[in-house]
């Protein structure tokens, strides 16, 4: 659905996020012709008898702002009943609020149309190249690594989605390349934008944001549906991830047929991708330290700034890629030296008396806080678990540490109680266990286990932060203030926007 096509209809915005702001300014910008760089407020004073009616669902706290923009054509309710939304024939609705809500499902059912920023840019901009990103981990990392090589190469490129900047904000902006974060919540909208990605990028697949999709089953096939779906030119997949082989396989079995039908002179509906494959013996993949692609040894990895196998994997995904845009990948691997690392994310912040502080706030699962004890393997490390409780299984965690136990774990958050009874019964007195109600009790339950020998203090949550922080970054910040570390200093996420 095109912006153009709002004209006449009833039309809503849910939620007053970035990507609300974002959807705001943009609708109001094309209306008046202008280019999205004008604010939304200039717009609202400025030319106010075009404006069309607009009504924006947000909390009593977003609407007091709201209402300061002056926008006399914008009505702010607080209650997103269904019998409110079902009053309009389309709502935007920011990627936060669950497609699956009753209040949706209900309103969806009377007629009203829900759609999501990222689907109204695809519509936008189906003229643009666009490498697509998603995983359950690795697709932010995945997402500016591929960005940073491509600059490398000569590409202006753009970064943005899920990463931190919405791509309403970026509407008019041009560009060679368009590299797109998307979380679980939005690679749903780009098949339904009708609008067909270059490349889809899947770096893995496992249970998280059970309680937005309302079930594993539902996880997995919103996120893949970029792939199923939306039908890319070329999925790239991780050959190492059982539901990606799958999908892969399916794929090029669907793609050999209505090759041979065309040989045959037989039409065929549909545009049939193709697959390029990571981490597989003739691909991009690791060989002890050395990447290769296929036979050809590449680039040693040493001294890379990418902690730990998965995110050499993240490296090989980039490059895949990049390969599959037309570009030459090896000739762009080793520039992913100057890649600068992103925060939160395996983030060694420094040392205090003895002890080094890792920030890893955005490991919302256990398998993420296995990876990070795999980086940590040989460390004497102290490892702060839990958070937002979604529901998801910590006995696949607990077998792993029955083989490689840290020096400690701390318990915290919602879940805490519950993860704490999971390790207890595999606990054999090598290791300790601390049970700690927040993130400042649990610090201090990690420095007075470590004690004088010092060792390592990582956050790795395993869950989300929601409850006691807005979002992980906020969570990683107070990490790093009770750590003695600068929070502005370590939040900054480099080559956001067209460059």
């Amino acid at each position: 659905m095109r912006i153009s096509q709002l004209e006449g209809r009833r039309v809503a915005l849910w939620g007053w996020g970035r990507e609300g702001r974002a959807a705001y300014r943009a609708l109001r910008d094309r209306e008046s012709g202008i280019g999205n760089r004008e604010s939304g407020t200039a717009k609202a004073k400025a030319d106010v008898g075009s404006m069309r009616p607009l009504t924006l669902f947000c909390t009593g706290e977003e609407a007091v702002e709201v209402r300061a923009l002056g926008d006399v054509a914008l009505t702010v309710e607080t209650e997103a009943t269904a019998e409110r939304l079902a009053a309009f024939d389309v709502v935007i609705k920011s990627p936060g609020i669950s497609a699956y809500r009753p209040e949706v499902l209900a309103a969806a059912e009377r007629g009203t149309c829900f759609v999501g920023s990222t689907a109204l840019w695809f519509a936008e901009r189906a003229d643009a190249r666009t490498l697509c990103v998603t995983g359950t981990k690795g697709k932010s990392t995945t997402s500016a690594l591929l960005a940073h090589l491509l600059r490398a190469g000569g590409q202006r490129t753009a970064l943005a989605g899920n990463i931190g900047l919405p791509l309403l904000e970026l509407i008019d902006d041009q560009a060679d390349a368009w590299v797109i974060e998307l979380s679980s919540y939005q690679t749903r909208d780009v098949a339904s934008s009708g609008v067909r990605p270059e490349i889809a990028v899947v770096t893995n697949v496992f249970p998280e944001h059970l309680d937005w999709h309302g079930g594993e089953q539902r996880y997995v096939e919103d996120k893949l549906a970029l792939v199923a779906e939306a039908c890319p030119r070329v999925a790239v997949l991780n050959a190492e991830d059982p539901r990606l082989a799958a999908l892969g396989e399916q794929i090029d079995s669907r793609v050999g047929v209505a090759a041979a039908r065309r040989r045959r002179g037989v039409a065929t509906a549909g545009a049939a991708g193709v697959v390029r494959w990571f981490n597989r013996a003739d691909s991009w993949h690791l060989r002890g330290g050395m990447l290769h692609r296929g036979e050809l040894a590449v680039l040693d990895t040493a001294g890379l700034p990418l902690p730990g196998r998965h995110n050499l994997g993240n490296l090989c995904a980039a490059l895949t890629a990049i390969d599959a845009f037309g570009l030459d990948a090896a000739a762009l691997a080793p520039h992913a030296a100057s890649f600068v690392p992103l925060p939160h994310r395996l983030q060694a912040l420094g040392e205090r008396d003895g002890i080094a502080w890792v920030n890893d706030s955005i490991s919302t699962t256990p398998h993420a806080s296995l990876a990070a004890l795999e980086v940590y393997r040989d460390a004497r490390v102290a490892i702060l678990l839990g958070g937002h409780d979604r529901g998801v299984d910590w006995h696949a965690f607990a077998d792993r540490l029955r083989e490689r136990p840290p020096h400690a774990v701390v318990t915290m958050g919602q879940n805490g109680p519950r993860i704490h009874e999971v390790l207890a019964a595999v606990a054999d007195g090598t290791w300790r266990l601390r049970a700690a109600d927040d993130l400042a009790a649990a610090v201090d339950a990690a420095r007075a286990a470590l004690g004088e020998a010092g060792g390592v203090i990582l956050l790795s949550p395993g869950a989300p932060s929601f409850g006691p922080y807005r979002d992980y970054t906020e969570r990683g910040r107070h990490f790093a203030a009770l750590g003695g570390f600068d929070p502005d200093a370590i939040t900054a996420v480099q080559g956001l926007g067209v460059a």
